[in-house]
C-alpha cells in the first residue's frame, strides 16, 4: 500500500476537528463578591442586607456560555443588616437558623446565553436545609488581566434573582417581613493561578512617589 506524499498527511491533519477545550477554571475572590438581599420590612420600606465573603469555583468559556459551571457556598453568619440586634434576629432559629445551617450553596445546572455578554443561570439552590431551583440573570462586567499584582485574569459578574422565603420553610414574622426576597450578586472570579492563562504585567509602573494600591 502506497503512503500518502508528507503534504497530503500534513492536509490530512488539518482538516481533522480540533478538539475542544476544556473550560477555564476560576475561583471566587471572596473579598470582591458580595451577595445582596432586600426585602419589605411590613410594607414600609425594601431594608438591604449584604454577605460577604462566598466562595467557590466557576469553568467558564467566553466563547461558549453552555459550558460554564459554578459551585458557591455563602457564609450566612456573615450577614449584615446595619444593626446588631437586627443580624441576631436574622440569623435566629426561627428564620434563618444560622446555627444548624451556617451556609447557602448554589450549583449550577444550566446556562442559556442570551448574547455575548448575558445569560441565564439555572442551578439548585439550598437554603435553610431546602433545595430549591433559583434562576439568575447574569451580566459579565469584563473578563481581562487584573491590573494588579498578581496581574491574574479575572472575570466580573453582575447578577439578579428573586425568590420565596416560605419555598425554604423560612415563614415566621408574616405580617412584618415579606415572602418575596430579591437578590443581586456582584462576583469576581480569579484564574487559578499556575494554569498558564495569567497575562503579561503591565509595562507601565507606578511613580516612585506613589503609593502602589491594594486590592
Amino acid at each position: 500500500m502506497t503512503r500518502p506524499p508528507p503534504l497530503a498527511m500534513l492536509a490530512l491533519l488539518v482538516c481533522l476537528p480540533a478538539m475542544a477545550a476544556e473550560p477555564a477554571r476560576y475561583e471566587l475572590d471572596p473579598v470582591h463578591t458580595r451577595v445582596m438581599f432586600s426585602v419589605s420590612h411590613a410594607g414600609f420600606s425594601n431594608p438591604i442586607g449584604t454577605v460577604s465573603g462566598s466562595t467557590g469555583v466557576l469553568e467558564f468559556d467566553q466563547d461558549d456560555w453552555t459550558t460554564a459551571r459554578l459551585e458557591a457556598t455563602v457564609p450566612l453568619t456573615r450577614l449584615e443588616l446595619g444593626d446588631a440586634k437586627w443580624n441576631a434576629a436574622a440569623l435566629a432559629d426561627n428564620l434563618l437558623d444560622a446555627d444548624n445551617h451556617p451556609e447557602a450553596r448554589f450549583v449550577s445546572t444550566t446556562v442559556e446565553p442570551r448574547d455575548a455578554t448575558h445569560a441565564k443561570v439555572c442551578g439548585e439552590l439550598t437554603l435553610h436545609g431546602v433545595t430549591k431551583p433559583l434562576c439568575m440573570d447574569v451580566t459579565l462586567n469584563q473578563l481581562k488581566r487584573h491590573p494588579l499584582p498578581p496581574f491574574r485574569r479575572t472575570a466580573g459578574f453582575s447578577a439578579c434573582a428573586t425568590l420565596s422565603r416560605k419555598e425554604f420553610g423560612i415563614d415566621a414574622w408574616k405580617s412584618v417581613i415579606g415572602d418575596e426576597v430579591k437578590l443581586r450578586i456582584e462576583a469576581e472570579a480569579v484564574r487559578r493561578s499556575g494554569e498558564g492563562l495569567d497575562e503579561a504585567p503591565p509595562q507601565e509602573t507606578p511613580a516612585a512617589s506613589e503609593p502602589t494600591p491594594t486590592p
